[in-house]
């Protein structure tokens, strides 16, 4: 038995019945996909939250290549009653990265799972395997020479279509919905079955990845955010490269600009004249794309208006930026900009960027890079703002009025100044919502300012969720939290779910506050 093992054991379980329950799992994987040592289980260990790493510490990671793999150790799992977390490429930082929800659950690694099983040029689906980056996808697509855009987050180029979206994740161009873009699961249940959602239960079927409902309950949606299987297949739908691209920013100059850029664009996203989610940054966000804090301001604290404006001024970014973009035949596009043209001139505010001013300069190209679906790690800039590896990812959802949107970001940066904190935050406007994505950066190596942070995170969702605010991701330090939000009947409902398809309890305890 290793040290690492005895330092991590899962809660309910003792040092024999997880040493077992390794030992058969050794059998099955072999002793090369068991891991347990420090050095092998540090990758999974690094969490960017204000949770002490040791909460948060596997006892082990396994390494599973196929769906009857997966099937064993759920099994061995059950036999020995022991927790397991699934991840796909463990790359959602914010949100808690690849350690698990408790300390000493096993982690199941599926990062090699990853087949490009299908790409279907002519219905413009794909149907993959977790372990498969959206710049695996990317390069498959550019390889064989298949005009398909792919729709991902911002660390693109690392992260997976089948984590992001089973995470509800988003992305930035007409297909940035993902979940509604998905079409067909496979899932290995805790029981070991396996579960092919819609028509792919459906023997000799060719329509898994076209038609999302099937017959009877829609079950896809049960296994999103949730523990109820592990998604070993997934089907996607792929945007045709359109004959006609142009990503455009508008920079507005002042804060209390928010109200009027949501009024004025809210009615064109909701029309289509916008097909995207359009993206509106504030200056802090964008500046953390391009430059550290230190460069204007090295202090404690938060970042005094004087020096935004610097940086604003400096920098030539706006205290909002807004960004998105058109998609069609040239035709299409030029009546689409003039309406948009003609709808931000009468509103009296607001500068255009197009790319062909913006040129090759950050952070225009990361942004019209994104709205693309090519692979970028620009944003990963905004850890090196303030320094100290500390990201909390704050999410709440509202309606898209620009009212909402006032009334969420003075209480969001009331709330951080309160510790010391920066907003830097940006509002995501979709169908008929917005995601107000703040991120709570802050020093993890600082002890003070790290029991700072993990306050200001409590505060931040239990005031918001007194307006009836509430998040739609969350990191793993929080989800009991969060879930509470969603209410009593709920969270009944969620158990007894994980109870029927997990009577052992042994899938990602804890993820979205699920417990049997």
């Amino acid at each position: 038995m290793t040290d690492q093992t005895q330092q991590a054991l899962p809660q309910g379980v003792s040092a024999q019945q997880f040493e077992a329950a390794l030992a058969k799992l050794r059998g099955l994987l072999g002793a090369d996909r068991v891991l347990t040592s420090d050095e092998q289980l540090a990758p999974y260990c690094k969490v960017m939250m204000s949770a002490p790493d040791e909460e948060h510490r596997p006892g082990a990671a396994i390494l599973a290549t196929t769906v009857e793999e997966v099937q064993g150790v759920l099994k061995i799992c059950n036999e020995f009653k022991t927790p397991v977390w699934p991840i796909s490429t463990g790359r959602n930082f914010g949100y808690g990265s690849a350690a698990p929800g408790t300390r000493g659950q096993i982690v199941l690694d599926l990062k090699h799972m990853n087949k490009i099983i299908e790409v279907d040029p002519v219905l413009c689906t794909a149907l993959v395997e977790p372990g498969v980056t959206y710049q695996q996808l990317w390069n498959y697509l550019k390889e064989n020479d298949i005009p398909l855009w792919l729709s991902c987050p911002a660390p693109s180029a690392i992260a997976g279509p089948v984590g992001n979206t089973v995470d509800r994740g988003v992305g930035y161009t007409p297909y940035g919905e993902h979940f509604m873009m998905q079409c067909g699961m496979e899932v290995v249940l805790a029981t070991g079955e396996v579960l092919r959602t819609g028509m792919g239960g459906v023997e000799k079927s060719n329509t898994w990845q076209v038609f999302k409902w099937g017959y009877g309950p829609y079950l896809d949606g049960i296994f999103t955010q949730s523990n109820y299987g592990v998604v070993t297949k997934m089907g996607l739908w792929l945007m045709p490269a359109p004959p006609a691209y142009k990503p455009f920013s508008i920079r507005y100059e002042s804060t209390d600009d928010i109200e009027l850029i949501v009024e004025t664009l809210r009615p064109l996203r909701i029309a289509g004249i916008i097909p995207n989610a359009f993206v509106i940054a504030n200056v802090m966000w964008e500046a953390a794309a391009i430059i550290p804090r230190s460069k204007y301001y090295d202090g404690d604290g938060v970042t005094p208006p004087s020096v935004l404006a610097e940086i604003q001024k400096k920098e030539g970014v706006g205290a909002w930026n807004v960004y998105a973009a058109l998609y069609g035949t040239p035709e299409q596009i030029e009546v689409n900009w003039n309406i948009i043209k003609s709808a931000v001139e009468k509103s009296g505010k607001g500068r255009f960027i197009t790319e062909e001013e913006a040129g090759n300069t950050e952070p225009f190209k990361y942004r019209a890079q994104l709205m693309r679906g090519d692979m970028t790690l620009q944003e990963f800039g905004l850890y090196r703002w303030r320094g100290g590896g500390g990201s909390m990812w704050f999410a709440p959802v509202s309606q898209a009025k620009g009212s909402e949107t006032k009334a969420q970001m003075e209480l969001a940066e009331s709330i951080l100044n309160e510790y010391g904190l920066d907003y830097v935050g940006e509002f995501i406007v979709g169908m008929r919502d917005m995601h107000h994505v703040v991120d709570v950066l802050f020093d993890r190596s600082n002890p003070e300012e790290t029991k700072k942070a993990h306050e200001c995170f409590g505060k931040l969702l239990a005031e918001f969720g007194k307006r009836g605010y509430a998040v739609y991701r969350v990191n793993t330090g929080f989800m009991e939290e969060a879930a509470n939000l969603y209410g009593p009947v709920k969270r009944e409902v969620d158990r007894k779910l994980k109870r029927a398809l997990d009577p052992n309890g042994i899938l990602a305890p804890g993820k979205s506050g699920i417990f049997i």
